[in-house]
């Protein structure tokens, strides 16, 4: 089992980097690996249970995720990702919390995901999510304000 973690410190209030990432069907407007998402019929985007259905900006294909949990107590949502894209993962769960950080008006955000790949690079995938899709995404989020 593939444990990939990333933390770093956002220069926005909690407030206002939860609004952003909140919205499921939203990850276009700030992660530069996925364009043309939309939530699959049935399903509002912060609804649990909500399909994401977006293509990646390589043009390799589609991946499909599924809203696990969403807590705006927390800051925090869940997602797996399901089967069938381009990607080679088995299992994929993937938790986003986000903390403010009191004395600085800041955010500490946290993204980790547990997963294996089904084509035994794991050393490969670990880091690809781990700096890629995660700290990629992370400073891609703060830079989109």
């Amino acid at each position: 089992m593939i444990k990939a973690y990333s933390s770093t410190i956002i220069a926005l209030p909690v407030s206002q980097v939860w609004e952003r990432v909140r919205d499921f069907n939203g990850l276009p407007i700030w992660h530069p690996a996925a364009t043309d998402s939309r939530i699959e019929e049935g399903h509002s985007p912060g609804e649990v249970g909500c399909v994401r259905n977006f293509a990646l900006a390589d043009g390799s294909g589609r991946i499909r995720e599924t809203l696990l949990s969403i807590s705006d107590l927390d800051h925090s949502l869940s997602y797996d990702m399901l089967p069938g894209g381009p990607l080679p993962f088995v299992n994929y769960i993937s938790t986003m919390r986000f903390s403010e950080i009191t004395d600085r008006g800041e955010t500490f955000a946290q993204w980790w995901a547990d997963f294996e790949a089904g084509d035994g690079q794991d050393r490969h995938w670990h880091n690809f999510v781990e700096q890629d899709v995660f700290l990629g995404g992370f400073r891609a989020l703060e830079a989109s304000f």
